[in-house]
């Protein structure tokens, strides 16, 4: 049998009511898509900074020592 931990507690997977083990799909489901959003979000903005980079290259080309402040 698969046995779940839920605020310290171990529970036999088996044993939950379908309303349980469709709450836990669920909280599993939210769970993985934020995870998957932070990873997307980190990905953007990385993307961000290099371009404000590469905008800075372009409006300073002689590194004039001015940036610009987002």
């Amino acid at each position: 049998m698969t046995t779940i931990t839920i605020d310290g507690k171990e529970y036999e997977y088996e044993t939950l009511s379908d309303k349980a083990k469709a709450q836990l799909t669920s909280m599993q489901f939210v769970d993985n898509e934020l995870a998957r959003l932070q990873a997307q979000a980190s990905v953007l903005q990385t993307a961000r900074m290099a371009y404000s980079k590469e905008l800075q290259n372009e409006l300073n080309p002689l590194g004039s020592g001015d940036t610009i402040k987002f």
